[in-house]
């Protein structure tokens, strides 16, 4: 199963400092300065990814690799597809050992952003390694949790590892009870190549998600009811 775990990133310590209005105090500027550079130094951003062809769909139901997944979305977004590419995507744990107190809330979101910016390098190497070296041409994907509830439930993420192996000793990715990932800047989903354009957000009712990436349309979000 593909590793990806040297992936480059790019950290702007100048521009952090200003999306996290930490440029209006010097002595914040310079602690995040040293956060980044502590970051450029250990930071590792990985992903793993496995081909999985479909092996049957029914009504609600599309089974891939041996696994059954149940999402009326996820089936009919796979209608014309054949084969799949499971993933996880990661900022790395190598950012845990940036001490940062507990009760520390800004640093604390400080670090985060960090994080965030190592994933989508992670993320975006991610794609164009696929994109590359399986000429997938347009492509789409969706991630469980993402969207309402009932687009693609979350607690389908552990079906989704378990076409994956052994995530967490591979990229160190684990699951929580909840099926919330460690590290918390972490992605897991379907990277699918298709014609038709399709995000998550496009099903999603919340109005203030801060990480919304489309409008929500209610003609898709009609057609994909029962």
């Amino acid at each position: 199963m593909p590793i990806l775990a040297d992936i480059p990133f790019e950290l702007d310590a100048d521009a952090l400092a200003r999306q996290l209005h930490a440029d209006r105090e010097p002595d914040d500027a310079r602690e995040l300065a040293a956060m980044v550079e502590q970051a450029r130094q250990t930071g590792r951003p990985k992903a793993l990814y496995r081909e999985v062809f479909i092996d049957a769909r029914g009504g609600d139901t599309v089974t891939m690799g041996g696994v059954t997944f149940t999402s009326r979305v996820l089936r009919r977004n796979l209608d014309d597809v054949h084969r799949v590419f499971a993933y996880v995507a990661t900022c790395g744990d190598e950012l845990d050992g940036i001490g940062i107190d507990p009760g520390d809330f800004v640093r604390g979101y400080w670090l985060d952003a960090i994080k965030a910016e190592l994933l989508r390098a992670a993320r975006r190497h991610l794609g164009e390694h696929l994109d590359r070296t399986h000429a997938l041409g347009r492509t789409s994907s969706m991630n469980p949790g993402s969207g309402d509830a009932t687009v693609w439930p979350i607690e389908q993420q552990r079906l989704l590892f378990s076409l994956l192996g052994d995530v967490e000793a591979s990229i160190g990715v684990r699951l929580t009870d909840s099926f919330l990932m460690v590290p918390n800047k972490s992605i897991s989903g379907l990277h699918y190549p298709t014609q038709r354009d399709f995000r998550s957000c496009q099903l999603c009712h919340r109005e203030d998600c801060p990480s919304r990436r489309a409008p929500f349309d209610h003609a898709l979000w009609e057609s994909m009811q029962p």
